[in-house]
């Protein structure tokens, strides 16, 4: 009775391993394809639930539904213009076809292999055929770094050349556009190509960054170059200024004297008009006080006018 009891047991237990064993999940990020001995024995499953196999027998080889992600190495290109520059670029992929893909590349490491050959010279392809500019911009919007001076120091010739006819954009679409047919016999397809960065090379990048220098050193010496005549206009209209006022007010000061002048030898006029005699004696005392001093020596003639006022001079005051 044990016996039976342990067979049975064990039928059961294999029987739940086997069934176990047959069934399998197909997660919603994932694709499977089922093998036989290598051999595929029907079509792929891309719908998410519950599947049944034959255990030990079939194998169950589960890819990736969802995106993936392909970096590019980062290498030198030379632009149409003759610019080299550092190009890195990325890409986002899906496996649409995973008959096709197990029986070309089998396994997502191979296939970004695969990848590389294939994106990697369309993007010097298209770097190669475009100007830098081209590379760089997508679209011929005004760059706000322009200072107002710099077309008038170069004529607009450097703002020209910053004008684009195709952009980034366009450059990305013909990558992709490129590379998409040779992946299609892999079962993938592209769905995205972008340059994530672009960078010149160290020669270029100190060639660049002393033009850049120079261009600045001419604006900024334009600049100086207006504000100093400027300074110089306003300098030159400050002299002019001063030069009117001190003038105008010099003459009126003169006229203002004069008329004083005027009015103080007319009032002097009146006064030593009344007693000519009294004139006659205040200014002969105004050169007796600046002709004669403590130490002075005079000898004058009798019949001189200086004398006149001092032989009347009352002794008793001597």
């Amino acid at each position: 009775m044990n016996n039976k009891a342990t067979i049975l047991i064990a039928i059961v237990l294999a029987i739940v391993a086997t069934a176990y064993s047959a069934a399998f999940i197909v997660d919603e990020t994932e694709q499977v394809v089922l093998t036989r001995f290598g051999k595929i024995v029907r079509e792929p499953i891309t719908t998410p639930g519950l599947n049944f196999r034959i255990p030990f027998i079939d194998t169950v080889n589960k890819y990736p539904k969802n995106l993936q992600q392909w970096d590019g190495d980062p290498g030198q290109i030379p632009t149409k213009d003759k610019t080299f520059i550092w190009v890195d670029s990325f890409a986002r992929w899906k496996i649409t076809d995973p008959v096709r893909f197990r029986e070309t590349v089998g396994d997502v490491r191979s296939a970004n292999s695969r990848l590389n050959d294939i994106i990697d010279p369309a993007v010097r392809n298209a770097v190669t055929s475009y100007r830098l500019i081209e590379t760089v911009r997508s679209s011929n919007r005004e760059l706000d770094t322009f200072e107002e001076g710099f077309d008038a120091a170069d004529g607009g010739q450097q703002r020209q050349s910053y004008g684009i006819t195709t952009g980034r954009g366009k450059i990305t679409d013909s990558i992709l556009t490129e590379a998409q047919p040779k992946l299609v016999k892999f079962g993938i397809e592209v769905v995205d190509v972008q340059v994530k960065r672009v960078n010149y090379v160290d020669q270029v990048r100190e060639s660049v960054y002393n033009r850049m220098i120079a261009e600045r050193k001419q604006i900024a010496e334009k600049f100086r170059s207006e504000g100093e005549g400027e300074a110089r206009k306003i300098r030159g209209d400050k002299e002019r200024d001063l030069k009117e006022i001190n003038s105008e007010a010099y003459r009126q000061s003169q006229i203002i004297k004069g008329k004083a002048d005027a009015e103080a030898t007319r009032i002097y006029a009146d006064a030593f008009g009344v007693d000519p005699e009294f004139y006659s004696f205040v200014k002969t005392l105004e050169v007796y006080s600046e002709s004669i001093g403590n130490d002075s020596a005079l000898v004058l003639s009798t019949d001189s006018d200086l004398l006149k006022y001092l032989k009347a001079f009352p002794k008793s005051l001597e």
